[in-house]
């Protein structure tokens, strides 16, 4: 075995194992990816059942938990129908199209600042991201543009009514929301000097008043003004770029039966929504690192209790599963839930054991950044849904007149009263 280690380390110590090494984290992160878009769907079901005082999926598996999994059967299982008189070629590369580019776009989030504790073969160090560029959010803002291809092809070579004007609307849209969305960053890129999004994050972190208040784009004073406007148009204007409710009229089903999609089925209808729950977490994403300080706590680092936050949470969820378990209405929800509720309440026993043993310690220290970027994404993901569940639909010229009259002139002006901010605080 020892040789066996040996070996592997002497073979992959140059750019094979670079190249290996990134292959393994992105299909390590396709499978992740995946796994959370389906169950937010059962997410968003859910919060939005109970938000209508309704139980959501409840059926297949506890809780409705094997709800996802019966979903992408059904898709991959249904028939694949394709309507006359379409563009073949076009008509299958939309839904690739839009999904390829969503995924892409996470390749460059940096979901924590350490590599793991171990490296990999050949002395590579295992960073919790795929490729880390300097003009990483550049890169970002370049591939997601491209997303309005995927769905105005789609409406295009459909060839039908409401597809074709579910496409229009959506180009119209999303290149009119694309100008306010890149101008409310601007702030941040002054303030931060930079396009790398690890250097973003790092420029937010420490303390400002009174050393207790986090140092944020959003509210801090530090390097700038803060961007509490910018934050507020960025987020409108990419819950209109990836379609959501109250800005989802490319789909208006009242209207256009569902919009660009209306002629997709069976799996090329599944691919454009896992492109767009894709898009979900990469905007949650970008709102963090851009304007809550990514990875970096709220809470002061000599606050020690604030470092056994995933213990304090996740030891009294797991107790929580295993009661509800135990009283569950069927056999196989009172096996299953107790099972997971054990998993969970044990992980959590195991950080908090790290305020004694040194390696648990460790271990907890290490989870503190990816635990709090993940939190933040969580909480924009859930006002995603919140959105939803709560507001109507707007008109189009509406729609029209908050992107060019409200947020765009907005935007600009928090560009130059930034800009005016910094060049004052630089001047000699």
């Amino acid at each position: 075995m020892t040789a066996l280690i040996s070996h592997l380390n002497s073979a992959l110590s140059g750019a094979a194992g670079y190249w290996l090494l990134a292959f393994i984290k992105i299909a390590a992160l396709l499978i992740i990816v995946m796994t959370v878009n389906a169950y937010l769907t059962w997410f968003e079901r859910k919060v939005v059942a109970h938000m209508q005082s309704r139980i959501g999926p409840h059926r297949v598996g506890p809780h409705g938990l094997l709800q996802p999994a019966a979903d992408g059967l059904k898709f991959l299982f249904k028939e694949d129908a394709m309507p006359a008189g379409v563009d073949k070629f076009v008509y299958l590369f939309a839904p690739f199209l839009a999904l390829t580019l969503s995924l892409a776009s996470l390749a460059v989030i940096p979901f924590g600042p350490k590599p793991l504790p171990f490296p990999f073969f050949g002395g590579h160090q295992i960073y919790l991201w795929i490729a880390n560029p300097d003009i990483g959010l550049l890169i970002l803002f370049a591939v997601t543009a491209l997303g309005v291809y995927g769905v105005a092809l789609a409406g295009w070579a459909s060839n039908s009514k409401y597809p074709l004007l579910g496409g229009l609307r959506s180009s119209a849209q999303m290149v009119s929301y694309e100008l306010a969305l890149t101008m409310s960053v601007v702030g941040v890129v002054l303030m931060a000097n930079t396009f790398s999004l690890t250097q973003i994050i790092e420029a937010q972190s420490g303390r400002t008043a009174w050393g207790i208040l986090p140092a944020w784009n959003v509210i801090s004073f530090r390097g700038g003004f803060p961007q509490i406007v910018g934050f507020l148009c960025f987020f409108i204007a990419a819950i209109a770029e990836t379609n959501r409710v109250p800005f989802d009229l490319p789909e208006a089903e009242s209207e256009l039966v569902a919009g660009f999609h209306t002629e997709y089925s069976s799996f090329k209808f599944a691919m454009f929504f896992i492109a767009e729950y894709t898009s979900m977490i990469t905007v949650s994403a970008l709102c963090t690192i851009l304007f809550f300080g990514g990875w970096n706590s709220p809470f002061p680092d000599s606050w020690t209790i604030a470092h056994y936050l995933p213990a304090i949470i996740l030891l009294p969820f797991g107790l929580w599963i295993i009661y509800d378990g135990l009283k569950y209405e069927t056999i196989w929800g009172r096996l299953v839930l107790p099972v997971i509720g054990a998993g969970v309440a044990i992980i959590g026993a195991l950080l908090l054991a790290g305020a004694w043993i040194a390696p648990l310690h460790q271990a907890n220290e290490f989870i503190q950044a990816p635990f709090w970027l993940l939190a933040k994404i969580f909480f924009f993901l859930f006002f995603y849904v919140w959105t939803r569940g709560t507001l109507p639909r707007f008109r189009y010229d509406q729609l029209m007149n908050i992107g060019w009259k409200l947020l765009l002139p907005v935007s600009i002006v928090n560009v130059i009263i930034t800009a005016a901010v910094v060049l004052l605080r630089t001047k000699p």
